[in-house]
């Protein structure tokens, strides 16, 4: 996978990409990262990328130019049809589906936007708008980060065990199961007696209750819609019976 970066401040992910999982895939050659600092393409000679909203209002707006020149620019050197994503509040939330979804690309491009936002032009040139969330950033470059962190993850070996982005929580609509590790009592706070008996199916059993239990107490709506087998509605209703 190539991923590009249009931004205006291309060291603040000089480390985002260089640490843990993220530069383990590019040592795996499973990704490609490429940062443009799309005031390179500006148009005149004092590099300007903003400009007053025509209108009247707060704040500057990010021109057309610089991004559709870069943009094309990437278009030309890869021979490609990238998905070019805006990160922007008006987007559609984010989810593990997408990020699933984007997974299976061979080419992404994010725009980062800065200031009062970007001119409606730019959106032209866009395949998805995406929010993170209900909030707002100074600019798009975080948000990219959640992203690309999200997406890369998902690519294969990247991880180490195939099992693990499978079993995450919102991977299979459910928040995940707890887990421990050694040693078996902590302070007082002992691991449950089921996970040290030996027994799988009693393991899968217990694990998939938590999960159930976790997502009912902390998020019910991902129960709304989701396609519960036979055994788990008898261990949710169980659950329901407790409470």
């Amino acid at each position: 996978m190539r991923i590009d970066i249009l931004t205006l401040f291309p060291n603040m992910f000089t480390g985002v990409l260089n640490e843990s999982i993220l530069k383990k895939a590019s040592e795996l050659g499973q990704v490609e990262y490429y940062i443009t600092n799309f005031r390179d393409y500006a148009q005149n000679k004092h590099h300007t990328v903003d400009d007053y909203p025509y209108g009247g209002g707060a704040g500057m707006v990010l021109k057309p130019e610089p991004i559709f020149n870069a943009v094309e620019h990437i278009k030309k050197e890869t021979n490609g049809l990238p998905r070019v994503i805006l990160t922007c509040p008006q987007g559609e939330r984010y989810t593990q589906k997408k990020a699933e979804e984007l997974a299976k690309e061979d080419h992404l491009l994010f725009i980062c936007g800065h200031y009062e936002g970007y001119d409606e032009r730019i959106r032209e040139l866009v395949t998805d708008e995406i929010s993170i969330g209900d909030f707002v950033l100074t600019g798009g470059e975080l948000a990219s980060m959640v992203i690309v962190d999200s997406v890369v993850r998902l690519l294969p070996s990247v991880l180490g065990n195939e099992k693990s982005p499978i079993e995450d929580s919102f991977s299979t609509g459910l928040l995940e199961h707890p887990h421990y590790t050694r040693p078996p009592e902590y302070r007082g706070f002992k691991v449950p007696d089921v996970l040290l008996s030996g027994n799988h199916k009693l393991i899968d059993e217990w694990r998939k209750k938590e999960s159930l239990k976790r997502t009912l107490e902390r998020r019910p709506d991902l129960l709304e819609g989701y396609p519960l087998s036979v055994e788990e509605k008898r261990l949710l209703d169980d659950l329901k019976d407790k409470k």
